[in-house]
């Protein structure tokens, strides 16, 4: 079975990225025999399409209800066979995977086509494309189209798999609001060496791009009757932060995982701003306080809790809800802390709580009382023996964000990288206001922190005939309480996607139901029960609409005689 072309396809339009693969395979035995399409894609992205064609006839995955799809596959297959098509595999990928029977000299095509609102993390976009064809491709290309109407400020490629022969194979070209990337390698360049017929194009390729910023109250972007706002302001005084780390030294933190905290604590410790104030509680079925109360990051002080984390050694039970606790309390008591500054509490665990309170919605209901607003909690858990939900919805309850730790090599450089993003916060309390009788479907506009290197994006629907779209934000920094104003001009606005002919059709329409999806389903986590059962009935209707595969809908992929197999979209809680 030949795979004789392999297409990556992706177009960028002001962030939003359309992605398609087509996978074309020949059958070279003369019996029939299984033809494998294996793709990886970033788990913030939603398939919107799947289909394959044998021979001429053309089999389409249909996206369902997910307790639709569920039933009628359930009725129409005995049970014990195939599994999902979706799993996830690594902490940013997950992946799809379908097999059919194909006659001998018979061909297939697979496609796959998915979308997804890059992310600005520590101040650059990313577009992560997995490449694993597992034997030489004839015709094998990746070819990204991107357009940025604000410009394009830099623009990067990285992979994992490149050699001085695979370099030659890729082109990029740039003017000032476009940019091609095309890696198109031959046969020859796709070698390990010139015996073996093994592949070298195994790993990530990513494209990594920041767009320039002039007005001062973002940038609008409009297409028919959509509009989409981008906020990242830069250059501003940073808020000093009050921020206690909460670490779980119990016994399941024993070896790597305690060595690879330890190797990122001394590293975040040092990244502490001089006007930081700062604490560690340590907690296995006893709580510690390092010290009684928050201390200014000076050199001696960062010095002594290095010391302490030098010693941290696990053993012993996990009393999640007595640690939290303590910090809020350390958090209130705490006199002297500078006016105008954002405190926060870091948790990092890798176990369930089995000291102290045991009972998770219990522990959630206490440490939601006690922050009570007042201070941002990010958890982050270590391996897959945490109750995810638990802490994503811990998080989500309290104004911050929860992160799996994926135990591999690298773990301290994921924690590292998460306070990266949390540890420059420059604005709070920002409110992005627009004309409420013209707006409709207006995704969230009131966000409690941003940080430094990231985007606020605001999407919605313009009602009635406007002319000009006016916004206003409203925000606090360090220095002074801000008030930024701007007009878009709707009709200009709508001009400049006129005529790009890589525009995907009505693309800040998709960039809106996606970004309206994300949201519903990250508040119905923390919803309460009839509140969440309306926020999924709204998710569900627009992942319908807009043919999304999301933790709510399911695709079934048809195959010939009448086989069905279901496509679910995983989520990290699972």
């Amino acid at each position: 079975v030949e795979i004789y072309s392999l297409h990556v396809d992706c177009k960028v339009t002001s962030r939003f990225a359309h992605t398609v693969i087509t996978s074309r395979i020949v059958n070279r035995a003369n019996e029939s025999r299984e033809a494998t399409f294996e793709v990886e894609l970033p788990k913030t992205a939603f398939i919107t399409n799947f289909s394959m064609s044998i021979d001429g006839e053309v089999y389409p995955g249909i996206i369902k209800e997910k307790a639709a799809a569920q039933n009628e596959y359930d009725s129409a297959v005995s049970q014990g066979q195939s599994a999902g098509l979706v799993k996830i595999t690594d902490r940013k990928l997950e992946q799809f995977h379908v097999s059919v029977s194909i006659a001998a000299a018979s061909k297939v095509t697979f496609e796959l086509t998915y979308e997804e609102l890059l992310k600005r993390q520590l101040g650059k976009y990313e577009l992560l494309i997995k490449v694993r064809p597992k034997q030489l491709v004839k015709h094998f290309q990746i070819d990204v189209h991107i357009f940025e109407p604000q410009g394009i400020h830099f623009l990067e490629t990285d992979s994992t798999f490149m050699t001085n022969e695979l370099t030659e194979a890729l082109t990029k070209e740039q003017n000032e609001t476009k940019a091609h990337i095309l890696f198109k390698p031959t046969l020859d360049q796709q070698k390990k060496n010139s015996e073996l017929d093994e592949t070298l194009l195994n790993g990530d390729f990513f494209v990594r791009y920041d767009v320039k910023r002039e007005a001062t109250a973002g940038d609008i972007q409009i297409v028919n009757g959509y509009f989409v706002h981008y906020f990242a302001p830069q250059e501003m005084p940073v808020f000093p932060k009050n921020v206690i780390f909460v670490i779980d030294r119990s016994g399941s933190m024993t070896g790597r995982k305690i060595e690879q905290t330890r190797d990122a604590l001394l590293k975040i410790l040092q990244d502490l701003r001089q006007e930081d104030h700062f604490s560690f509680i340590t907690f296995n079925h006893k709580v510690v306080e390092w010290k009684s109360s928050l201390l200014p990051a000076t050199e001696e002080n960062v010095a002594s809790a290095a010391a302490l984390v030098q010693t941290l050694a696990a053993r012993g039970g996990t009393d999640i809800s007595g640690a939290l606790l303590a910090a809020v309390g350390m958090l209130d008591k705490h006199e002297g802390l500078p006016e105008r500054s954002v405190s926060m509490i870091i948790l990092l665990t890798d176990g369930q709580p089995t000291s102290g309170e045991r009972n998770v919605e219990v522990i959630q209901e206490n440490v939601q009382k006690a922050i009570n607003g007042k201070y941002a909690l990010f958890c982050l858990g270590f391996g897959f023996d945490v109750s995810y939900k638990f802490l994503e919805k811990m998080a989500l309850s309290n104004g911050g964000i929860a992160r799996r730790i994926y135990e591999n090599a690298d773990a301290a450089l994921q924690l590292q990288g998460f306070y990266q993003e949390v540890a420059t916060p420059i604005l709070m309390q920002i409110e992005m206001q627009y004309p409420e009788n013209s707006i409709e479907g207006l995704t969230k506009n009131n966000f409690k922190l941003f940080f430094e290197g990231s985007e606020i994006i605001v999407s919605g629907k313009i009602s009635n005939e406007l002319d000009l779209l006016p916004v206003e934000i409203k925000a606090q920094s360090h220095t002074s309480n801000l008030t930024l104003k701007e007009e878009a001009n709707v009709k200009e606005k709508e001009q400049v996607f006129q005529n790009q002919r890589y525009i995907f059709g009505n693309f800040i329409e998709r960039l809106w139901a996606y970004l309206t999806i994300q949201q519903l389903l990250e508040k119905a986590i923390s919803a309460q029960e009839e509140d969440q059962k309306a926020l999924e009935a709204q998710a569900l209707d627009l992942s319908l609409r807009y043919s999304f595969v999301t933790p709510l809908t399911s695709m079934v992929v048809t195959k010939p005689q009448q086989q069905e197999e279901l496509a679910n979209k995983p989520t990290e809680a699972g």
